[in-house]
């Protein structure tokens, strides 16, 4: 199947360019890239469709580019933003830059040139400033750049839009212009709100190497719920394990809402579209039995297997085993059969046991094990029947815990319905 015709069938795609010409130039192996801004050390859900896309793309024959912005990024891209980004220093971004480079290693092969990262500021930073408006910024016409929406939303805000911001859909068309001269890359894929800057790269190209390029971009992901994906009530959910544990991650992905199964397997996994396509038709326990395909795969993808059997393990452990069918999304290796239950995945602590002679407060533990952010937040869980303990709710603001809780010095603690804390006595 062409790649194209994959993009298609997994909801991929928003728009893009000359297709018949797309269809062309990726009917034997080329080069493709996509931009990630490194404002922090670590990529996030969100950015997982740009992500699965270049590894389709890898897996489809071709070679991607992953483009980290560390010149772009010490400026700020304008689009979907209301104000000005924080200006990153040198030391951040090539911080953030080496974090991102190992989360893409766990989708993508750079092996044996298989693709490769770069960084636009081993260009960016040494340009001269009077060759470069001669040069490049004499093909831009303000008269459309301002139409653009990321900048039309911009010019509309209190904030309004700076002059070093204006200068960022200029410095990625001329990135696409570099990678089509030293890596003969003639596609740029991106999200929804960057089509913008897309097109004045292709623009850009075609003016000054009388070549075609092309540009494909993704829908904006949301849940059912019309929430963004990646977005929790615990905050972002990161690939960096160190930020997201793979259980947490686990459970982000256990707890899609029912009418997205389907779209996120297609999406975030790479189990076959026709197996896929029978999920649709499941509801109750099937349905759930799909959910931990998913969030199995999808861990897998981004902690490994071993990290993705232990949050499947420690799943289990929390809400009992499940038996999953031999022909449901049989491509996937999650366990079929009951697997004995083990917790050593679930976020925990370890307390002295000392602590509990005279017992802890409940508010006090919870904020502690960091289900709560405060004392006053912990306080309002309990009010509102949210507070548990070995799945016992907590009825009291004033209730202590103490070694009596315990069970073989192991207790656990719920706050609300999915977010899970042991804590261990030594």
């Amino acid at each position: 199947m062409h790649v194209i015709d994959e993009f298609k069938k997994r909801g991929f795609v928003d728009t893009f360019t000359n297709e018949e010409g797309l269809y062309q130039y990726l009917s034997s192996p080329q080069s493709c890239y996509i931009g990630f801004d490194p404002t922090a050390s670590s990529l996030h859900v969100g950015s997982l469709v740009p992500i699965m896309s270049l590894a389709h793309m890898q897996r489809a024959g071709h070679r991607p580019i992953a483009l980290v912005g560390g010149g772009t990024g010490m400026i700020g891209d304008p689009s979907g933003k209301t104000e000005m980004r924080n200006m990153l220093t040198v030391e951040a971004v090539e911080f953030n830059k080496n974090g991102i480079k190992n989360q893409l290693s766990k989708f993508i092969d750079f092996g044996d040139d298989k693709a490769k990262m770069v960084d636009n500021a081993d260009w960016l930073l040494d340009l001269k400033y009077i060759d470069f408006l001669r040069d490049v910024g004499r093909f831009f016409s303000i008269n459309r750049m301002i139409k653009m929406e990321s900048y039309k939303s911009r010019f509309e805000s209190e904030t309004g839009l700076s002059f070093i911001e204006f200068n960022y859909t200029i410095m990625q068309a001329y990135d696409f212009k570099v990678l089509s001269e030293v890596e003969e890359c003639f596609l740029q894929m991106g999200g929804s709100d960057q089509w913008g800057n897309i097109i004045a790269g292709v623009d850009l190209v075609r003016r000054t190497r009388q070549k075609e390029a092309f540009g494909l971009t993704f829908p904006l992901i949301t849940n059912s719920s019309g929430t963004k994906m990646g977005k929790t009530e615990k905050g972002t959910v990161w690939l960096d394990a160190e930020k997201t544990s793979p259980y947490d991650y686990y459970q982000f992905w256990i707890n899609t809402e029912d009418n997205d199964v389907s779209k996120f397997l297609s999406l975030f996994t790479f189990l076959p579209v026709e197996e896929i396509e029978e999920v649709s038709k499941l509801e109750g326990s099937d349905l759930n039995s799909a959910k931990s395909i998913l969030a199995f795969e999808a861990t897998k993808l981004a902690h490994g297997e071993d990290n993705a059997v232990k949050a499947y393990e420690a799943s289990t452990a929390l809400f009992g085993a499940r038996e999953i069918p031999e022909n449901l999304l049989p491509s996937s290796k999650v366990f079929r059969k009951s697997v004995a239950a083990k917790g050593e995945s679930v976020p925990s602590s370890v307390f002295e046991k000392a602590r509990f002679g005279k017992g802890f407060g409940v508010l006090d533990l919870f904020k502690e094990a960091g289900l709560c952010k405060s004392t006053s937040e912990a306080r309002r869980l309990v009010q509102q029947g949210g507070c548990y303990i070995n799945e016992n709710r907590v009825e009291s603001s004033d209730y202590f815990v103490t070694e009596a809780d315990f069970e073989a010095d192991e207790l656990v603690l719920r706050a609300g319905k999915k977010r899970y804390h042991k804590i261990i006595l030594k």
